[in-house]
């Protein structure tokens, strides 16, 4: 018997019961499904984690002196950061590095709708939005004109604005009295990715040129210092390189933290391939349990086409031929199973794409190569010990089995 007849005896073998058929291969189309659906779901959790720390700052590098809480003399607030760190870094560093730039931060009192609010004030200039990513709402952000001329302008967060006055946009043209000088506010912004109070920014933050803020400040003092990367490879070098100028330029034993997201982005990595592994393997568990379910069915048949199985053998089929059939029966079960299984593991994500904006949920081809591969192996598998049995029985007994 050639393939092609077995395949034939084979597919009207399984059309004789066809309820049960799907049955037998519903178990295949879940198992295959459920591993191209998790796999999916794991590669989505892991891009949108990716992205939500690359949207803090793109290829980005933070440095800040390691002083803690005492600056009470004249030695430790020289090891402080200062605005000449952050230009000496950019002249160093121009060709390797879109911007750098610097924080420095104080507090004021506004009064906002009659009561007297503690603000925080950052001093800052031209490159700090481009380098924290940060999204313009209304108006602008602050411009080098505003940095050299030391005009009085201030960018507004987001809540801040609609407290003060009622909303984003009605904020810009307006004024807010800071250290006790009128300031235009320009515009209002907010951070693309949540830090929830991890940044320098909070809820309520007024922006305003560096140039003037240092005029405010007791102590100059760049907390931290941002400096952004062209390319994603040569973040750990400069990591190591802004360590060396900032050490260079201060006093021996002066201490300076400078860190970089590459830590976070491969442990969010390694993260996401080993949740994509677990829940491989915990859908294997549906393919196995469903290959179990073939090979239960496939003894039932065996058990049922005895005298099938008898007449045939004594007409001149071998057992050889026999094997093949019912080994081709439980293939076809299981790879029929596994490629509806696949159309509706892709169905899924694709109807996702079509139907959500601005949604875009990968699909592993690797997923569904693997699928298919388990599908094949599972039905050859389980295949065995039936068609085997099958192909062992007496012809003489099997033809006066009832």
């Amino acid at each position: 018997m050639i393939w092609r007849e077995a395949l034939g005896f084979s597919v009207q073998a399984l059309l004789a019961n066809p309820f049960r058929s799907m049955l037998t291969a519903l178990g295949m189309v879940i198992g295959n499904a459920s591993v191209i659906l998790v796999v999916t779901i794991s590669l989505t959790s892991q891009e949108y984690i990716i992205n939500e720390i690359e949207a803090v700052g793109s290829n980005m590098i933070f440095a800040s002196a390691d002083v803690g809480g005492n600056q009470a003399n004249s030695e430790v607030n020289a090891d402080l950061i200062k605005f000449s760190d952050v230009q000496a870094v950019r002249d160093l560093l121009k060709n390797r590095i879109v911007a750098a730039t610097g924080v420095e931060n104080n507090y004021d009192h506004v009064v906002i709708n009659g009561k007297v609010r503690r603000l925080l004030i950052i001093g800052s200039d031209e490159y700090y939005q481009p380098v924290r990513n940060l999204a313009v709402l209304a108006g602008r952000f602050l411009d080098a004109s505003d940095i050299s001329q030391r005009q009085h302008v201030a960018v507004l967060t987001q809540k801040l604005a609609k407290r003060l006055y009622g909303a984003q946009s009605a904020a810009v043209g307006q004024t807010i009295k800071i250290y006790g000088l009128q300031f235009s506010v320009v515009g209002t912004f907010k951070e693309r990715v949540d830090s929830f109070g991890q940044s320098e920014i909070n809820d309520e933050t007024v922006v305003i040129p560096l140039s003037v803020q240092r005029f405010f400040v007791p102590v100059e003092r760049i907390d931290p210092l941002y400096v952004q990367a062209r390319t994603p490879q040569d973040v750990v070098p400069l990591t190591a390189q802004v360590q060396s100028i900032l050490e260079g330029r201060h006093r021996a034993g002066a201490a300076f933290k400078v860190e970089n997201l590459v830590g976070i982005l491969d442990a969010a990595k390694s993260i996401g391939v080993a949740l994509r592994v677990v829940l491989v393997l915990v859908s294997a568990i549906a393919l196995v349990i469903s290959g179990i379910g073939i090979m239960n069915i496939m003894l039932v048949t065996v058990t049922e086409r005895t005298r099938e199985i008898g007449l045939r053998m004594a007409v001149g089929a071998s057992r050889k031929e026999i094997l093949e059939q019912f080994l081709t029966e439980a293939l076809l079960l299981s790879i029929g199973g596994g490629l509806a299984g696949i159309a509706v593991g892709i169905s899924v994500p694709i109807l996702v794409d079509l139907l959500v904006e601005n949604v875009y949920i990968p699909i592993s081809v690797w997923s569904i190569v693997i699928a298919f591969a388990v599908s094949c192996a599972v039905g050859l598998l389980f295949g065995i010990l039936p068609a085997n049995r099958a192909s062992r029985l007496n012809p003489t007994e099997a033809l006066r089995y009832e």
